[in-house]
């Protein structure tokens, strides 16, 4: 084939790719696309080592490497943070599926009732997550509760690492989650 006629592929597949990369992040694809991505760098290094001497060729393929490369390195990171529970959407869609699975089960929303402090909020779901996970009952467990808790040791909390600006996660430590706290980055 000729360069025109391969750049143009190598277009519309990279169009495809990154449709296909967002679709996955949303969730709405079960699977990463890689055999779409290995088409794309397959398709990118036939060309790597062979001169392009039509100027405008070589500037599309540059630009559409240096696109690919910027997008990889955007997809990897946001793998990177979905390994790791850090990816918003993915927390987003991970709570939403928890409620929709407690009133399934039985569970209503009158026992976490939206308040103004998302932290406050987070901190409970991912504790009410961590119980069910192991096995440890959640009928008790409220969102007052919780901030009730955290208000009781928050001072001490401050006068131990030397500050009121406090973050708090929920760990599980011998089979028991807990509520830890740490200064915020």
């Amino acid at each position: 084939m000729a360069i025109a006629e391969d750049l143009t592929i190598l277009e519309n597949q990279l169009k495809e790719l990154i449709t296909r990369y967002d679709q996955y992040f949303v969730g709405l694809e079960k699977r990463e696309p890689l055999p779409l991505l290995s088409t794309v760098e397959k398709m990118v290094r036939r060309y790597a080592n062979t001169p392009i001497n039509n100027t405008m060729y070589k500037h599309k393929y540059t630009m559409m490497v240096a696109r690919l490369n910027t997008y990889r390195e955007h997809w990897n990171r946001i793998l990177r943070l979905i390994e790791e529970g850090k990816y918003s959407r993915d927390r987003f869609i991970r709570d939403l599926h928890l409620r929709q699975n407690n009133n399934k089960h039985g569970h209503h929303e009158e026992h976490h009732t939206p308040t103004h402090d998302p932290e406050l909020d987070r901190v409970f779901l991912e504790l009410r997550e961590a119980r069910m996970a192991c096995n440890l009952p959640v009928d008790k467990l409220n969102i007052e509760l919780v901030a009730a808790t955290i208000e009781k040791n928050k001072a001490a909390l401050s006068a131990r690492l030397g500050t009121a600006d406090l973050v708090f996660r929920v760990v599980v430590e011998d089979g028991k989650p807990k509520i830890k706290a740490r200064k915020r980055k």
